[in-house]
């Protein structure tokens, strides 16, 4: 039998699913992840991956808490936990939604997400990092970027989010790498210089990002352009495009970025260029933070 927990954090995806088993003391006594994503997962999966991933650390006798966040939340998931509309702050444990399920060792509680009238928009998942930025940097006042898939400029005062905007950038460099004529061009590696150079190209001419595109095609077969610049290139041709159109968002306030190392390094280094200097915090570490937060609303 594994260590017990007395309670478990749980971020579930559209392709993962991660757990944190937790002591009283709020100390981590394992960190347990698998691929049963929401993606996968019929209505009446739901509990048996979890149960497959935590059930060592479940204790007869007692009901454990389980927090969730995520597309495990989502109209296709578990069960449906509805949108908090902003402004207002992340949502807690007042405002969770109560999964079925029939193991009486599991209380699962599921956080909503945010919805955003006009402009429509939602988020489900990065409202639980930012809870978990905030409760680390309690006087933040500004802008915070979720890069990401689709990535979310969210702007926060006083505690609350005020609004925000999601930005297909991830799901477009993936869609136009993989399945269009620059699928024969790009490479997987990393060029800084000419990613700097697509941010800059991109942010001054983004009604010329369709031909720039093609012209990474033609670039290769005629000048020999390097599939790793030209991926980098192309990075950052889309990046720059999302930050003219976020300007509003990130010049002339205090910005954090949150998300993968690697990602937000990427964010970073194209914001630098413009003369931001965005703060940076782990993704993992924060929405274990904001789960955290509302983990303390069980006292």
């Amino acid at each position: 039998m594994s260590a017990p927990a007395d309670w478990i954090a749980v971020d579930w995806g559209t392709t993962r699913l991660r757990a944190w088993v937790m002591d009283g003391a709020g100390r981590e006594i394992a960190h347990l992840a698998s691929d049963r994503g929401m993606g996968g997962l019929a209505p009446d999966a739901f509990e048996p991956a979890l149960l497959e991933l935590v059930g060592p650390h479940l204790a007869e006798g007692r009901a454990t808490p389980v927090i969730a966040c995520g597309m495990v939340g989502a109209r296709q998931g578990w069960i449906e936990a509805a949108y908090e509309a902003v402004p207002c702050a992340p949502p807690g444990l007042a405002h969770a939604t109560r999964a079925p399920a029939a193991d009486p060792r599991l209380d699962v509680m599921i956080l909503p997400g945010l919805s955003q009238d006009r402009p429509a928009d939602v988020m489900r998942g990065e409202e639980t990092q930012i809870a978990g930025f905030l409760a680390t940097v309690p006087d933040f006042d500004g802008t915070i970027c979720l890069p990401g898939t689709h990535t979310k400029w969210v702007q926060v005062s006083a505690g609350e989010v005020v609004s925000f905007r999601t930005v297909m950038t991830g799901e477009l460099f993936a869609a136009i790498s993989g399945h269009t004529v620059l699928r024969h061009t790009v490479g997987h590696g990393s060029d800084e210089a000419a990613f700097i150079d697509g941010v800059a190209d991109g942010m001054a001419r983004p009604e010329a990002l369709t031909a720039r595109l093609f012209g990474l095609r033609a670039e290769a077969l005629l000048h020999g352009l390097d599939a790793d610049a030209a991926a980098s290139r192309l990075s950052g041709l889309l990046i720059g495009l999302e930050l003219a159109g976020a300007r509003g968002y990130w010049l002339g306030t205090r910005l954090a970025l949150v998300g993968a190392a690697g990602l937000i390094a990427r964010y970073a280094a194209a914001l630098r260029a413009q003369g931001a200097l965005p703060e940076v915090a782990d993704g993992d570490e924060m929405v274990l933070a904001g789960l955290k937060a509302a983990s303390a609303g069980r006292n």
